[in-house]
């Protein structure tokens, strides 16, 4: 089982370095800013559990981008040990619909606390919103899943 979980999480982590150099490139390309969601996710979070981040505005601020960066690694580790234990278990999907399953996980994983936090409100999203959400997702799936499916063959 530790195999399991130490794959899963190398494997989440390949996948959420593709996941963020498809968000980094798509932001160079068409010029758009770095999304606040996470640090204002890790910001509700943190009031809601007594335990606000401290600091002058400049600096509470800096410590919440990186938190917010550091909660989407957590998830998509989190995220590969799942699909690992999963597949341990003997789900074994083809590789392209085990990657979409795993890249939709990881976007219900990080969608649904910021919609149920008042965060965000997918169901507002344009197209373009939605599509700058869901193919870093589906990228970040089918390099975690494939990883997974890589490490099995060793």
């Amino acid at each position: 089982m530790m195999r399991s979980i130490v794959r899963g999480g190398a494997a989440g982590a390949a996948g959420t370095t593709v996941l963020n150099a498809v968000t980094y490139a798509d932001m160079a390309l068409r010029g758009r800013p770095s999304s606040e969601v996470p640090a204002r996710t890790v910001d509700k979070l943190s009031k809601d559990a007594g335990h606000p981040v401290p600091g002058d505005e400049d600096v509470r601020a800096n410590r919440l981008s990186g938190l917010g960066a550091l909660s989407g690694i957590a998830v998509g580790c989190t995220t590969g040990v799942a699909v690992s234990l999963l597949r341990r278990a003997g789900i074994r999907l083809p590789v392209w619909l085990g990657g979409v399953a795993t890249g939709a996980l990881a976007m219900v994983a990080t969608d649904v606390p910021m919609a149920r936090l008042g965060i965000s409100d997918p169901a507002g999203w344009s197209a373009t919103d939605w599509v700058s959400d869901a193919v870093p997702h589906l990228m970040y799936g089918l390099a975690t899943y494939g990883t997974l499916t890589a490490f099995e063959r060793r």
